[in-house]
């Protein structure tokens, strides 16, 4: 997903670490143990429970430096503050690329995301600049890069948005890998979920080799976030339908990789639409879609829904525009957070 700094144009070892406690030993498929945590917050990575019995949270990516009048909208359990990279070639985590990670404009308004209850879970990487491991040197520096984020904003979920040449980029996933590791094993209550770039027939063979190095690395992940957006012209049209079709497809795909049973598999996924008009021509996200989504999600039993994202959810000053993706708005006819409210069910 892209960055709020410019205008828009454009052999396993660990499975799925949800809520279970021997989800390195073998016993991934056991029951959630709900004593300790409660299958509604660590696995979907949310401050407390949904209102509804879906078990199926809501929550949307913000930006991180500025407010939205739309970003409460749908009351969130998490928000996915968007998103912490490097600045040129060093390894110094900023928020955006240009903003340090304790600046203080950024913690008072993480301070008041939190004011209702909610949790935020760091995003690092996105569409737009350098992801750390792009830069890191090695995998203490990077954990150390990663954490330093984590504590200013006073969080234990973290989200890696790894899309582009990144995706592919071999070097940079191994020392990822082992720095969420070593993070990880520093940090026993981290919850680590990967946001990835999915197509209608499903993840990639970068997003899968992605998932097999955290896996060979004993990172425990909580949750695979499907980004259901910007899929190509072939796909234009039925954006809530080609939704499902990726979940349905990446769904056999960790069900694989991870070695797990069906409703664990559900239970590691999330969602992400772009809500309204997409990057690409032809794909426009409807307040149906968003419906169809949610439903799926909540039949499912799909840890978290989200969306790009809270700034967007409102009709454009000029109306709709079908034709061009905007940052601030979502160019579709829609009252003020009719998205969120969707998507939250």
């Amino acid at each position: 997903m892209r960055s709020f700094r410019t205008p828009a144009a454009a052999g396993m070892g660990c499975l799925f670490a949800l809520a279970t406690t021997a989800a390195c030993s073998g016993q991934g498929d056991a029951a959630p143990t709900v004593t300790a945590a409660p299958s509604t917050s660590s696995s979907a990575g949310a401050g407390t429970p949904p209102p509804s019995g879906s078990g199926t949270s809501y929550a949307p990516y913000v930006s991180a430096g500025q407010a939205a009048a739309t970003d409460a909208a749908g009351s969130p359990t998490t928000y996915n503050l968007a998103f912490v990279i490097a600045d040129g070639d060093d390894c110094v985590p900023r928020w955006d690329g240009s903003h340090a990670v304790g600046d203080a404009a950024v913690a008072s308004r993480i301070a008041k995301l939190k004011e209702g209850g909610a949790r935020v879970r760091v995003s690092f990487g996105g569409a737009d600049g350098r992801e750390l491991a792009a830069n890191c040197d090695s995998a203490p520096e990077l954990a150390a890069a990663y954490g330093r984020a984590l504590d200013v904003a006073g969080t234990t979920l973290a989200d890696f948005d790894i899309e582009g040449d990144e995706l592919g980029d071999s070097a940079s996933t191994a020392l990822r890998s082992q720095a969420i590791a070593r993070l990880q094993e520093e940090r026993p209550g981290l919850k680590v979920s990967f946001t990835l770039p999915v197509m209608p027939k499903g993840l990639n063979k970068h997003s899968l080799a992605l998932l097999a190095s955290a896996n060979n690395h004993a990172v425990q992940v909580s949750t695979v976030n499907l980004m259901t957006m910007n899929y190509g012209s072939k796909y234009a049209g039925d954006m809530g339908g080609y939704a499902l079709s990726a979940a349905g497809a990446a769904h056999a795909q960790l069900r694989k990789v991870f070695k797990t049973s069906d409703a664990t598999a559900w239970r590691g996924m999330a969602l992400t639409p772009m809500i309204g008009v997409n990057d690409v021509k032809g794909e426009t996200f409807t307040l149906a879609d968003a419906a169809e989504v949610r439903a799926f999600a909540e039949e499912k039993g799909i840890a978290w829904v989200s969306m790009w994202s809270t700034a967007r959810d409102r009709q454009c000053a000029g109306g709709t525009d079908p034709a061009k993706a905007a940052t601030h708005c979502s160019g579709v006819a829609q009252e003020p957070g009719a998205f969120a409210k969707v998507l939250a069910g």
